[in-house]
């Protein structure tokens, strides 16, 4: 079992509960250095009509805010889903110092699938990333949302 599972678990709720609102079910959760988690999002685009409703933005915010501060050194972001190029950039950003992630994203994932912002050598900043957490249950909740959407 790995470390991040746990929080990977927490992670697939929120997941479970963007699909309740009919958003594409991705959650993320972020650990401080001890474990603790200090931020929980999952997307809200539908809900809030906000393009940047990403679940990694939405635990990002209230991380930052948790820790009154932007730069989230130290911390782990667990998200169930390979994050996209607005997500990625903004772990750079945030100073994250690992990403985990579960299923990769084919269409339009910045972390290896299509593009690899997060290891830029050109960025001021890298974090350590660790996937294959958990990948078969990310990847199932995507799999049935998504079945779902095509035969209706």
């Amino acid at each position: 079992m790995s470390d991040w599972e746990p929080a990977m678990r927490e992670a697939l709720i929120l997941a479970e509960a963007a699909q309740a609102d009919a958003d594409v079910p991705v959650g993320a959760v972020i650990c401080d250095p001890q474990g603790v988690v200090i931020g929980r999002g999952r997307n809200t685009r539908e809900r809030d009509g906000d393009p940047t409703g990403h679940a990694e933005i939405v635990a990002i915010r209230e991380a930052a805010q948790a820790r009154g501060e932007w730069r989230l050194e130290g911390c782990t972001l667990v998200v169930t889903l390979e994050p996209c190029t607005m997500c990625a950039g903004a772990i750079v950003a945030s100073r994250i110092e690992r990403l985990v992630f579960g299923a990769f994203d084919d269409k339009a994932g910045a972390v290896g699938s299509l593009w690899d912002v997060v290891r830029d050598r050109r960025l001021n900043h890298r974090p350590e990333v660790l996937t294959g957490v958990l990948v078969e249950e990310s990847a199932a909740l995507l799999r049935r949302f998504f079945d779902g959407h095509r035969s209706t």
